[in-house]
């Protein structure tokens, strides 16, 4: 599905690896990807008030926490219904974990956005997530509802 194509059917993705139009400011990232809606530009910067701050820096200069919180800004941007993140805070400073993490459990709070976490971090999902699916080479080996993911199964399938 190409990107058009998925904003258009209301999916917002932040894949892996913080993509951002290096060459554009904060501000032209966010407004490239804009569609009618809740989400714009002084909404996001109310999320990740370091992109308002920011707003005339050009994005490859960003931190890559900073890069990370312009790509969940510009999938916001698209206004979708269901938002993804693969992965939103791999290689990121604790700090900046910590941060993203507690905007990502603020939409889940505040925004009645759908969210599709993808990550390996049992600890971190557990404030954002209702229900865990677990895969292993793709396939199903659990699901059900967070709080039901105890030791013995993070042990076998996660090696936490």
């Amino acid at each position: 599905l190409s990107s058009h194509r998925a904003a258009r059917a209301g999916l917002g993705l932040v894949p892996e690896g913080r993509r951002c139009f290096a060459p554009l400011t904060v501000h032209e990232n966010l407004i490239a990807a804009a569609r009618p809606g809740r989400w714009d530009f002084a909404a996001v910067c109310d999320l990740f008030p370091r992109l308002g701050e920011r707003r005339d820096q050009l994005a490859g200069s960003l931190s890559g926490g900073e890069q990370q919180m312009l790509a969940i800004g510009r999938a916001l941007m698209t206004n979708p219904t269901l938002l993804m993140l693969d992965e939103a805070t791999e290689g990121l400073a604790p700090v900046v974990r910590q941060e993203i993490w507690a905007a990502v459990a603020r939409l889940k709070r505040d925004s009645g956005l759908a969210l599709l976490v993808v990550d390996k971090s049992l600890a971190e999902l557990r404030h954002v997530a209702d229900r865990a699916v677990i895969l292993e080479r793709g396939r199903t080996v659990w699901s059900g509802k967070m709080a039901a993911v105890d030791n013995a199964i993070a042990d076998q399938y996660l090696g936490v």
